[in-house]
């Protein structure tokens, strides 16, 4: 049985992945249904899949954080204890990360031979290229956006679909989450 891979991804209703401006995390709009939901869906057993840019961010992130910031948050703190594979041609090991596997290659076969080998399933949070070259290849099985109820026209960064192909999507899910923020569960399909 094939595992199932789940690119995980933050955006503003824009499409921005981050920002240069200063809304804060989550854009200032996080509530405890979102965190609820977060530690929900990083409390089962699964392994993270990271590109080697969003793995040194989450790395240096969670080990500068201080008791009660947001990086603190149940679900953040719960996917640095998951295993965790790091796609990756630049980095050099040790890795930051209790058990990560630095892997050299090409990330379609690399995410393949995981998808055939895991017993548990699949996520990756954020690595925007790295899940843009796997939508492409088929290897994405849900695209699960979490859009923030906000418009960065001018602090908005890293353009969650920039430069992907195009996909059709089934709707599999919907939540509304503090009233304001929609997550999206979807099947994406090669657009022909």
């Amino acid at each position: 049985m094939t595992a199932t891979y789940t690119f995980d991804v933050f955006s503003t209703l824009d499409g921005f992945g981050s920002h240069s401006g200063d809304w804060g995390g989550y854009w200032g709009k996080q509530g405890p249904e979102l965190l609820e939901r977060r530690a929900e869906l990083y409390g089962g057993e699964h392994r993270m899949v990271f590109g080697g840019t969003t793995y040194r961010v989450h790395a240096e992130m969670l080990a500068a954080s201080a008791e009660g910031d947001e990086v603190q948050d149940a679900w953040a703190m719960r996917m640095r204890e998951l295993p965790a594979t790091v796609v990756s041609n630049t980095l050099e090991g040790p890795l930051d990360w209790p058990d990560a596997t630095l892997a050299r290659g090409d990330a379609a076969e690399i995410v393949r031979r995981l998808k055939a080998e895991s017993d548990v399933p699949l996520r990756s949070h954020g690595s925007l290229s790295l899940n843009r070259a796997l939508l492409a290849a088929g290897l994405v099985d849900r695209v699960q956006v979490t859009v923030f109820p906000v418009i960065c026209g001018r602090t908005g960064v890293d353009p969650v679909f920039g430069g992907a192909d195009d996909f059709d999507l089934e709707l599999l899910e919907s939540r509304t989450l503090d009233g304001h923020t929609q997550e999206l569960i979807y099947r994406p399909t090669l657009h022909a």
